[in-house]
């Protein structure tokens, strides 16, 4: 709970914060420094005891509230030059509520719509995170944003999907996609989630070529690091989506052999696997694909497991029997880049096979090699 005195402010002319800060005022007053009708209503308290107050309403946010209108409190441009982030705050409340914004209050968030690049990284991010880890589903207010002109503002890549084709069996373009993906994830779920689903795709707007997004997950990664250094995401939160977005793409075919199991559990050694199968569910729920687990991802998720357990040293800890040292005073070598490009190939021969991890074996492949 927070407890303030009523009050009142200035002119705002950093667009954030009042020139001047006045106290003692009345509760009117107060309620008329803030930003939307309905959270422009406060309860007077009567009797305590017997929980009896009356409503304090001079903006009639009630009567918007029953039906289901967004207004800004009195004129609607003058209360976002006061804060632009209350442009994007339109848009979340309305598409989370499902509320109509006002006319003369939607005129003024398209009008300032530009406006909202002033408003800090910092901020911004913690209103977008509240759309993805609050709202059912947070298309609505994305869409709105869209239609406000606040989209192309703020995420500029993730307009650019706007347009894009997607395949046949998929309804609407990469942006109505990506969209069903992010609403296809259960609200509280892991925050990093709906947002890996918001980026994921990001890399179509430039990649696709005869039918095809050629290497839009790399490209998307790379667009999504872009956006979450932007927004002031930490680094290690921001780290965990990209490599996901990287890899989300993937193609298990029940055929792998252990070693393509293996060779995937090392490909992957720097993702959260958890939260990899999550997004790319999701994906496949919005290509409509099903709501059910992707075909085979049961069997992998058993084997990525079985060969971690049976192979803990070369799969988690990386570790051969032998090192550059043996490879020293067994070769004749000096420490150098071929020392590396040995051990390198070692690796991947115990991947093939992970019985060839004891010292005598690798030392004779690599005297062969």
């Amino acid at each position: 709970m927070q407890v303030t005195s009523y009050r009142a402010e200035g002119a705002y002319a950093d667009r954030r914060r009042p020139d001047d800060v006045r106290f003692g005022v009345t509760l009117a007053d107060d309620l008329g420094r803030r930003d939307f009708t309905i959270n422009a209503m406060a309860w007077r308290p009567i009797d305590l005891v017997a929980s009896r107050g009356a409503l304090v309403d001079p903006f009639d946010g009630e009567s918007d509230l029953r039906a289901g209108v967004l207004r800004a409190v009195g004129e609607p441009g003058a209360r976002f030059a006061e804060d632009a982030l209350r442009l994007v705050r339109a848009a979340r409340f309305a598409g989370r509520y499902g509320l109509r914004i006002e006319a003369g209050t939607e005129a003024a968030i398209r009008e300032l719509a530009p406006t909202v690049a002033s408003v800090s990284s910092e901020r911004v991010r913690d209103e977008l995170l509240r759309v993805l880890t609050l709202d059912p589903a947070p298309s609505g207010a994305v869409v709105l944003l869209e239609r406000l002109g606040l989209l192309a503002v703020l995420l500029p890549e993730l307009a650019a999907l706007r347009g894009v084709p997607q395949a046949k069996r998929v309804t609407g373009d990469a942006l109505d996609h990506t969209l069903a993906a992010v609403d296809a994830i259960p609200v509280g779920t892991d925050g990093d989630l709906r947002l890996a689903a918001l980026l994921h795709d990001l890399g179509k707007a430039s990649t696709l070529e005869g039918g095809h997004f050629i290497g839009h997950e790399s490209v998307g990664a790379e667009l999504a690091a872009a956006v979450l250094e932007r927004l002031r995401l930490p680094r290690a939160r921001a780290d965990r989506i990209v490599s996901v977005i990287r890899h989300h793409m993937y193609d298990y075919d029940p055929g792998w052999t252990d070693a393509a199991v293996r060779r995937f559990i090392r490909r992957t050694s720097d993702v959260d696997r958890g939260l990899l199968f999550a997004l790319r569910h999701a994906d496949n729920v919005a290509s409509g694909v099903g709501a059910g687990p992707e075909p085979g991802q049961a069997e992998l998720e058993a084997r990525i497991r079985a060969q971690l357990a049976a192979n803990a040293d070369v799969l988690v800890h990386r570790r051969l029997a032998i090192d550059g040292h043996d490879l020293q005073r067994e070769l004749g070598i000096p420490p150098g880049p071929e020392i590396g490009a040995i051990l390198e190939r070692l690796e991947e021969a115990v991947l093939e096979d992970p019985t060839r991890n004891e010292p005598a074996m690798l030392l004779s492949m690599a005297r062969r090699r």
